[in-house]
């Protein structure tokens, strides 16, 4: 339009360090971080992340260089947030549940410059550096992550070992020029998938979608200013659903844990008065499965957002019953974490509770972050019927959708084919525009022609009584193609066996949905709660003809 004008004046790159800025100044003596005896400030973690970017760029990092870190929800891991993009670099978050062979993989693919290791997790991270070097390959410098209270001197570092954090810390000026971003969409982190089915992808994530996928969460989960946020959800994971940048948004209190239990929970919500926290449904299910004797009354309104894997309506009504109040959202790696929500009609309030429950398992509508959300044939790209029934995929499209798959041009333009991003997920929507998962597109159960959800079949297994967590995969059938095969582990405690969960599953499925086997086991997980199915999918194919319980007639 004629006189308009781009200029610094109305245009700056949007970038998520600038929260931590405007908390600095807004919050400045208000608690920042806890860990344990610890408290930093606000305006003492805004001194901290510009020591840590100076530090780094005294070891030589620069604009896009990537920068590792392998470390629990401790105080440091909160910092590289800020500090690694500070100077421009990437920072990349590994998994913690990851071995030696799978981290040196991702140190090479990702070429990290620098890792920052936690002081548990030093073995690990030292067998991943020793297969690099064996392959003649570069290692990136090590940066131990010592215990707190634990002096330089008595903190056992090898010679592998290059330096420790607080160290670099100390040494470094606070008085450092952010490298702010000539392009907000500039990357900020990049974050391997939780390898659920294959290889970790590394994902993309800019500036800009950082920026707007931390405030879109902020208002999913209703946090106000100064909340106080217990980080039961791995910081690591999608940089904390970008809450990691949002708690600086509005001035919160993170209280930082190392381990996650029933107990550590209650006890930090009784101590800390915890407002908000977050996590995938095995958190919610250790909750309300915790002993009597570690259970606390709550000390006023705990706001839990929930996410990763459907959670099953019978653990949304039990943690409505001890107080909870659960905002169930949807979302991937490729999202940002939270790209949906469940947003909560004030009508529903008069329903059942466990017609609520149902009501919240769905996963909703597209939060303010994402342009469109939608349930599409993945073939002719046209949406399906809203009537609650017709299957498509779950795709998206918006500024909080990645930029891409790092050095994996191929696999990018597959993702984002067409202008969505095809999420692999399958679901349907319903009459009011909200979209519910029936499986993912490799987990749906093909039998004798018809499709099986296995979220469908493992919400019923997770009413039976004794059943603590359940799992459904196809299992290979010469006749009907595959069947339903239960992965189930039970409540301490609790008997059960197969026929019982079969006609507890017969009873309220149509019998071709039911399971035909049951395995009683632990079930493998990835560090984010997603139950690994390729692994299970693999055990069920293995057991071959070691169960024929109910043979091969529906």
């Amino acid at each position: 339009m004629e006189g308009a004008v781009r200029c610094s004046a109305n245009y700056v790159p949007l970038s998520p360090i600038s929260f931590l800025e405007r908390a600095a100044v807004v919050y400045g003596d208000r608690t920042s971080v806890v860990y344990g005896s610890m408290t930093y400030t606000w305006r003492q973690t805004r001194s901290r992340c510009l020591r840590l970017a100076s530090a780094l760029t005294r070891l030589g990092v620069s604009r896009h260089d990537v920068v590792a870190v392998l470390a629990p929800n401790v105080p440091a891991l909160y910092e590289l947030h800020f500090g690694v993009p500070m100077t421009g670099a990437v920072l990349c978050t590994l998994n913690t549940r990851h071995d030696s062979a799978m981290l040196q993989i991702l140190l090479r693919h990702s070429e990290a410059k620098i890792i920052f290791v936690d002081y548990e997790l030093l073995e690990v991270a030292k067998g991943a550096l020793k297969l690099l070097s064996a392959a003649e390959i570069k290692t990136p410098v090590l940066v131990v992550i010592r215990q707190f209270g634990e002096s330089t001197a008595n903190c056992s570092l090898t010679g592998s070992v290059d330096m420790d954090y607080e160290t670099i810390l100390t040494a470094a000026s606070p008085q450092f020029e952010i490298k702010w971003p000539v392009d907000e969409c500039e990357p900020i982190s990049v974050n391997y998938t939780s390898g659920t089915t294959s290889r970790p992808k590394g994902v993309v994530y800019n500036h800009r979608g950082a920026y707007l996928n931390a405030i879109a969460t902020i208002l999913v989960n209703d946090i106000t200013t100064m909340p106080v946020y217990l980080w039961t959800l791995p910081m690591f994971h999608c940089n904390g659903w970008c809450l990691v940048w949002g708690m600086a948004a509005q001035g919160g209190k993170n209280i930082c844990i190392r381990n996650v239990s029933a107990k550590v929970i209650f006890d930090n919500i009784a101590q800390h008065k915890i407002t908000h926290m977050g996590g995938a449904p095995t958190v919610l299910n250790m909750i309300v499965n915790a002993p009597i004797a570690h259970q606390k009354p709550l000390p006023g309104r705990v706001g839990v957002l929930t996410g990763a894997a459907p959670p099953p309506p019978k653990v949304l009504f039990k943690m409505e019953e001890l107080g909870f109040h659960v905002t169930h959202s949807y979302g991937l790696t490729e999202t940002y974490g939270p790209a949906s929500v469940c947003t909560w009609k004030p009508e529903w309030d008069c329903l059942p509770a466990k017609e609520r429950a149902r009501l919240k398992a769905r996963q909703g509508i597209q939060h303010l972050g994402i342009e469109e959300l939608d349930i599409k044939d993945p073939t002719t790209m046209k949406s399906v019927p809203a009537d609650g029934k017709t299957m498509g995929e779950v795709m998206f499209r918006g500024n909080t959708v990645m930029d891409g798959y790092y050095k994996d041009l191929d696999s990018t333009k597959e993702a984002l084919a067409g202008g969505w991003f095809r999420s692999g997920d399958l679901g349907v929507k319903h009459s009011d525009g909200y979209i519910q998962l029936k499986d993912r597109s490799k987990d749906i159960i093909i039998s004798g022609g018809e499709n099986i959800s296995t979220i469908e079949v493992e919400s019923v297994i997770f009413n039976h009584p004794a059943v603590l967590e359940a799992a459904v995969v196809g299992r290979p059938d010469e006749h009907w193609g595959e069947t339903p095969c239960a992965f189930v582990k039970l409540k301490d405690g609790e008997h059960t066996s197969s026929e019982e969960i079969i006609k507890f599953c017969r009873t309220r499925l149509p019998h071709y949905m039911a399971p035909r086997s049951v395995v009683f086991d632990d079930l493998p997980k990835t560090s984010t709660g997603k139950t690994q199915k390729f692994v299970l999918r693999q055990k069920a194919k293995a057991m071959g003809s070691l169960f024929r319980m109910g043979g091969s007639k529906l």
